[in-house]
C-alpha cells in the first residue's frame, strides 16, 4: 500500500473536522498573502535607503507593521485551529480503536501483547495525529508558500527562476529515498518498541513471581536486550536523518550561489535592478524555510506510515464471534439452558466437546466435575458466547443465543471466576462494575449479601477506599467477596461459578460459601470445580472426559455407583 493509500483510509475520521480545517486554511492564505508584499516592501526599502528617503521609509516601516500584525494574528488562527482539528481526529480515532478492541473476541485477547496493543492505542495514535496536525500547520502551508513566493520570483525574472529549479529534480529524488528508507527503519523501530512496552507490562503484572523466584537479574537482562534492540532501531532512523539534512542543505547553499552568480550578472546586463535583485533574494530567504519544513514533514510521514499500518492493521483483524445485523434484544429469562449437540475446538484437530447435549432447568444447580481439559470451562465460555461452536446450539428459553445481542444475553449471566480480577478505583466502583449508575445503597446491599459489608466498613474510606490495580492491596478472600457483590448487584438468572472457592483458605471459604449459597437462591446454576467439597448440594453433578458427559446424578448416587466420581472424591479424601 502506497502513502497516497495509507492516509487516505483517515479520511473518515477527518471529514468531520472540515469546517475547522477550512477556517484554518483561510487563515493560512492570509498568512501566505503577506510574503510578496514584504518581500516587496524590502525591495522597495532598499532603493528608499539608498536615496536616504526618511519620509518615505518611515512610511513602508508603518505598512510593514501593519502587514506583520495581520500575518501573526493569521499565523494564531491557523495554529489553534488545526491544533483543534487534530486533536478531536487523534480522539476519534483513538476511540474507534478501543470500541473495535472490545468487539474482537476473547481468543483474540490470549494470543495478543496486551504492551503492544497499549502502544498501538497510545504512542502509534499519538502519531498519526502529529502527522494529520504536521500536514496542515505545516506542510500545506509550507507547500503554499513555495507556491506564492516561486510565483513572485517567476515574476521579477523568470530566467533566474529557471535556474533555480535546475537542481529540484534532484532535491526531490534524494529526499523521496531518504523518506521511504526512513519509513522502513520505523516500523522496525516501532515494533521494537511495542515489544519493550509487552515485556514490561509482562514483568510489572507478575513481580511477585521475579522476586520470590530471585529472579531480577534474569529479567534486567532480558529488558537490556529488548531495549539494545530499540536503540539500535531508533539510531538507525536518526543517522539516516541526520545524513539527509546536511546533503540536501549542500544542495540548497549550492542553490542560493548559483543564483548570486546569475543575479549579480543579470544587475551587470541591467536586466534586473539592485532593488529588484534584492527583493529576489528576499523571496528565496523566504524559500528556506518551507523547503525545510518539507522536508522534515516528508519524513515524519513516512514515519508515521508505520502508525497508519499499525492501526489499520488492528481495525482489519474481524471477531470470530459476530453479532447478526437484525439481532434482537434477549428479553428477561427465567433461566432454562440447553446445549443441543454441541461441538467445539479451539484448534480443529484437538476438540474440547463433542457433541455434547444437556438441559438445565430454571432454578437449577449443576456442577461440572472433571480433570483439566474436560471441557467445564469451556461450556461456560460458549454459554457467554466468547466462543461459537462449531456445529450445534445453545439455547436460553428456547432462544438460539445467537440470534440476540450479546451484551442482552451477558447482561442476563453473572460470572465469579477462581481470579477475581478488579480494576482501579474504589471499592463500591469495583461492586458496581458496568453499571450505567452508581446507586451505594443497592451495593451497599450487595455487599451485605456477599459477606464483604464487615470487612469493607473497617477501612477508613469504607467503600470509597481505593483499590490498586488487580486489588493486591486486600486478600483473596476479600476479593473473591467483592466479586461475588459484583454478581448480586447484576442480579442475573444465570450464574457460573468457576473455581470460586479454589484458592481460599478454610475461614475465607466458609465465608464465600456462606455468601454464595445466598447468591445461588432462586438462580440457575453452573458450579465448575475441582474440589468437590463445593459440588455436594448441586442438584445435579456431571462429570466430564474427554468432552463428553460420561455420569451425571447427585453427589450421593454418583458415589454409589463407584465410578469416576467416586475415585475422584475417594482421592481428595482419602486421607
Amino acid at each position: 500500500m502506497n502513502a497516497r493509500d495509507r492516509y487516505w483510509q483517515l479520511l473518515v475520521y477527518i471529514q468531520p473536522q472540515t469546517r475547522t480545517i477550512l477556517q484554518a486554511l483561510v487563515c493560512t492564505l492570509v498568512f501566505m498573502a503577506i510574503w510578496p508584499i514584504l518581500a516587496k516592501i524590502a525591495g522597495t526599502m532598499s532603493v528608499l535607503i539608498a536615496k536616504g528617503d526618511i519620509p518615505g521609509i518611515a512610511q513602508l516601516a508603518g505598512v510593514s507593521a501593519i502587514a506583520f500584525l495581520v500575518q501573526k494574528i493569521a499565523q494564531y488562527g491557523q495554529d489553534s485551529l488545526i491544533a483543534k482539528a487534530a486533536l478531536a481526529i487523534t480522539f476519534d480515532l483513538r476511540k474507534h480503536v478501543y470500541a473495535h478492541l472490545q468487539r474482537l473476541s476473547l481468543g483474540y485477547f490470549e494470543s495478543a501483547q496486551s504492551g503492544d496493543l497499549a502502544y498501538r492505542l497510545t504512542e502509534d495514535v499519538d502519531r498519526v495525529g502529529e502527522v494529520v496536525n504536521k500536514i496542515f500547520h505545516q506542510f500545506l502551508p509550507s507547500v503554499l508558500q513555495l507556491i506564492v513566493v516561486l510565483s513572485y520570483m517567476v515574476y521579477l525574472n523568470w530566467q533566474l527562476t529557471l535556474a533555480a529549479l535546475m537542481i529540484s529534480p534532484l532535491m526531490a529524488l534524494l529526499i523521496t529515498w531518504f523518506g521511504e528508507q526512513i519509513s522502513k527503519l520505523s516500523f522496525r523501530s516501532q515494533s521494537r518498541i511495542s515489544d519493550l512496552s509487552a515485556l514490561l507490562v509482562e514483568v510489572f503484572s507478575g513481580m511477585r513471581l521475579v522476586q520470590a523466584f530471585a529472579a531480577e537479574d534474569y529479567t534486567l537482562e532480558r529488558f537490556s536486550q529488548e531495549a539494545e534492540r530499540n536503540r539500535q532501531a531508533r539510531f538507525r532512523t536518526e543517522q539516516l536523518k541526520a545524513i539527509q539534512v546536511p546533503v540536501v542543505g549542500f544542495l540548497q547553499s549550492l542553490c542560493l550561489l548559483l543564483l548570486l552568480l546569475l543575479g549579480g550578472w543579470q544587475v551587470s546586463q541591467s536586466n534586473l535592478t539592485g532593488g529588484e535583485f534584492v527583493s529576489y533574494l528576499t523571496a528565496v530567504v523566504m524559500l528556506i524555510d518551507p523547503i525545510s519544513l518539507v522536508t522534515s514533514n516528508y519524513n515524519e510521514f513516512k514515519q508515521g506510515e508505520a502508525s497508519v499500518d499499525r492501526i489499520f492493521e488492528l481495525l482489519a483483524i474481524h471477531p470470530t464471534v459476530i453479532e447478526k445485523p437484525d439481532a434482537a434484544s434477549m428479553p428477561p429469562v427465567t433461566g432454562k439452558v440447553e446445549y443441543r449437540h454441541v461441538s467445539f475446538a479451539y484448534q480443529i484437530s484437538q476438540p474440547v466437546l463433542r457433541d455434547l447435549s444437556l438441559l438445565v432447568l430454571p432454578g437449577e444447580a449443576i456442577a461440572l466435575v472433571g480433570s483439566s481439559g474436560a471441557g467445564k470451562t469451556t461450556l461456560a465460555n460458549l454459554l457467554l458466547r466468547f466462543y461459537d461452536p462449531q456445529a450445534g446450539q445453545i439455547l436460553i428459553d428456547g432462544i438460539d443465543i445467537r440470534d440476540v445481542s450479546l451484551s442482552s444475553v451477558r447482561r442476563q449471566i453473572g460470572i465469579v471466576p477462581q481470579e477475581t480480577i478488579l480494576f482501579s478505583g474504589t471499592i463500591a466502583q469495583n461492586i458496581a462494575f458496568g453499571q450505567a449508575q452508581l446507586d451505594l445503597e443497592a451495593v451497599q446491599a450487595a455487599a451485605r449479601i456477599a459477606n464483604a459489608h464487615q470487612f469493607i466498613i473497617q477501612f477508613p474510606q469504607g467503600y470509597q477506599t481505593w483499590v490498586g490495580e488487580r486489588g493486591v492491596n486486600l486478600s483473596g478472600g476479600q476479593r473473591q467477596r467483592l466479586a461475588i457483590a459484583r454478581a448480586v448487584l447484576l442480579n442475573p438468572r444465570i450464574l457460573i461459578l468457576d473455581e470460586a472457592t479454589s484458592a481460599l483458605d478454610s475461614e475465607s471459604e466458609a465465608l464465600v460459601q456462606e455468601a454464595l449459597e445466598r447468591l445461588m437462591q432462586n438462580r440457575t446454576v453452573f458450579i465448575i470445580a475441582h474440589r468437590l467439597a463445593t459440588v455436594r448440594r448441586a442438584d445435579r453433578i456431571l462429570v466430564l472426559e474427554q468432552g463428553s458427559v460420561v455420569e451425571c446424578g447427585t453427589h450421593s448416587e454418583l458415589l454409589d455407583q463407584g465410578g469416576r466420581y467416586a475415585r475422584f472424591y475417594a482421592q481428595q479424601f482419602q486421607n
